[in-house]
């Protein structure tokens, strides 16, 4: 999360009912750095996304609706469209009246905008003092006062849809680069140095105004004296007066760049024609360069520029798959950098990272009623990760990235290792129609399983675990290479696992291979190439696909039989015995 300490105002929470295709029962969104939206398509991830743009859009076109996004384009007084948005400040400006105190101690303002027509919402505050929210008939409603100053004390929006034409890509890239120049000749606005080359500037263009109004003076005024002539007649004693005000916001007066810039693309030395008439993979890498030359070259006053929200519509869309990898990093590391915060909708594991500290992944989903919800599966400080648990996890996403898959719905079986997972997988192809949606998570070792398993537990999931029972002792050479027993770290860590999934909330099935996946369902240890071995013996050996299949369906359904040499456990006892038994 951004620092409490932070000067500038963060986003929270979004809740948004009767918006498109999300109905009466509010879709509610958790927000942290980054905020990664999963879920089937047509349930309404664009929609949130749009949803924030539109309201920081108050006041002008692009704030009104149309009667198509009204709930079956219908107006009825109980389900106009409504978006409220809750924000974390660090100051008083919003008015006292409008700050909440939360729990955590930070402060916090609620805002909705209400659209009861097609066209322009009114907005409402959440009044703290009195509990309630602000009415119409109430003199003052909102706070922070007009839209344009609400606007500019919010996050700025960053809107990238999926399927935007080429030219409002280019735009979006052109926007995000000259905020680097904008942000800057904010900052030198701001300096109230008289030496400084600026306010000297500011101080010659005061100066040449005034003479051109003095040296027009003549002319103006008789002007104004034809005008008040005739203005007179109709209402008498009435006179027009004109006003240059030249020292007036005179640093309004100066455009330091062309008002329609160009970012141009070519080879070295050839030509170079405009982004919009790139590849769509093209335009989308220019993005990410222009998010990171603005997260590393962020302005030296950084705690004074206003911050930004990105929101960004399946990122993965025309990406080659080297280029994924580096989109995701980007987009986590740019919270991280800079004072940003990123929404992100995706159908993609590998924009998944669940070793950050600064994730928040919401599943938005229909039910059989149609009524669309979000849903928070995974918040970081909920899971309690050690950091173990993340370097674990860090390690298995460059290994795995799309251990993830489990975020975006089915049945989910995590193993240890490689052999298992390419079991289960060839016994899946075998029989697509029996085995449908089911996600095999390999953990690549015990630790792992422990951390994934956290992940489960904070998911609140049905899952079951498949692990290697191992055995109490271990023959380990010596720093003089003799062999003597020691303890089996590995049968250590069996409590650690047992010990997490005690603790979830759901119903869940902890299995064990005893004393190991090969030779519990192969008879033997495979030494080399073991995964590739281990998919050959299946295909040539009937009774070996008929055990690894029977492990599956009792991992699938928890009311099945295991194989012989596999065994659902609660207590250590329970495997110290079990190893007795063979």
């Amino acid at each position: 999360m951004m620092s409490e300490t932070s000067l500038n105002p963060r986003l929270q929470k979004l809740l948004i009912k009767n918006f498109r295709c999300i109905g009466e029962k509010p879709v509610e969104i958790e927000l942290d750095d980054i905020v990664v939206l999963v879920g089937s398509n047509n349930v309404g991830k664009s929609s949130i996304l749009k949803a924030y743009e539109l309201i920081m859009c108050e006041g002008s076109k692009n704030c009104e609706l149309k009667i198509e996004d009204f709930p079956n384009k219908n107006i009825c007084s109980d389900k106009y469209p409504e978006i409220e948005l809750h924000t974390i400040v660090y100051d008083n400006s919003p008015g006292e009246k409008w700050i909440q105190g939360l729990d955590n101690g930070e402060k916090s303002v609620k805002e909705k905008w209400v659209w009861k027509t097609p066209g322009k919402p009114v907005r409402y505050g959440f009044n703290a003092e009195k509990n309630e929210w602000a009415s119409d008939t109430d003199k003052e409603k909102v706070p922070w006062g007009a839209a344009n100053v609400a606007n500019s004390r919010r996050p700025q929006p960053h809107m990238v849809d999926a399927f935007d034409p080429p030219e409002a890509q280019s735009q979006e890239i052109i926007s995000l680069l000259m905020s680097i120049l904008t942000d800057r000749v904010t900052n030198l606005k701001e300096d109230k140095d008289d030496k400084s080359a600026f306010q000297q500037l500011l101080s010659n263009v005061k100066e040449i105004q005034k003479n051109i109004v003095e040296e027009s003076q003549k002319q103006i005024n008789k002007i104004q004296e034809d005008l008040s002539q005739y203005i007179g007649k109709i209402f008498p004693k009435y006179e027009v007066q004109f006003d240059a005000r030249p020292e007036d916001d005179v640093e309004k007066a100066i455009s330091f760049f062309k008002s329609n810039p160009q970012l141009l693309i070519g080879p070295q030395g050839g030509f170079k024609c405009s982004v919009d008439r790139q590849g769509s993979g093209a335009r989308r890498t220019l993005l990410w360069t222009a998010l990171k030359i603005i997260s590393e070259n962020s302005s030296p006053k950084k705690s004074e520029n206003r911050p930004h929200v990105l929101l960004i519509d399946e990122p993965e869309i025309c990406l080659h798959p080297s280029a994924t990898r580096e989109a995701c990093d980007l987009l986590y590391n740019l919270p991280v950098k800079d004072n940003w915060q990123v929404l992100v909708t995706t159908h993609s594991p590998q924009f998944i990272d669940i070793s950050r500290d600064n994730t928040t992944i919401v599943r938005v989903e229909r039910d059989e009623f149609g009524d669309i919800f979000g849903t928070t599966l995974f918040r970081p400080e909920r899971a309690k990760l050690t950091t173990d648990d993340k370097e674990n996890l860090k390690f298995l996403n460059l290994f795995d990235p799309y251990v993830a898959e489990f975020f975006f719905g089915g049945k989910t079986i995590l193993v240890e290792g490689d052999t298992e997972y390419t079991a289960f997988n060839h016994v899946i192809a075998e029989n697509p129609d029996k085995y449908k949606n089911i996600h095999v998570i390999r953990a690549r070792g015990k630790a792992t399983i422990v951390s994934l398993v956290k992940i489960l537990n904070q998911f609140g999931t049905e899952y079951a675990v498949l692990h290697d029972s191992d055995t109490p002792k271990a023959m380990r050479k010596n720093k003089d290479g003799v062999k003597q027993e020691i303890v089996n770290p590995a049968w250590t860590k069996n409590k650690d696992i047992l010990a997490e999934v005690a603790k979830s909330t759901r119903r869940t099935r902890l299995v064990a291979s005893v004393p190991n996946f090969e030779g519990a369902y192969y008879n033997d240890e495979l030494k080399n190439e073991k995964p590739y071995a281990a998919l050959s013996k299946l295909r040539e050996n009937p009774i070996i696909f008929e055990k690894v299949e029977k492990l599956l369906d009792g991992l699938l359904n928890y009311e099945k039989e295991l194989p012989d040499m596999a065994i659902e456990w609660n207590n250590i006892q329970n495997l110290e015995d079990k190893l007795k038994s063979i």
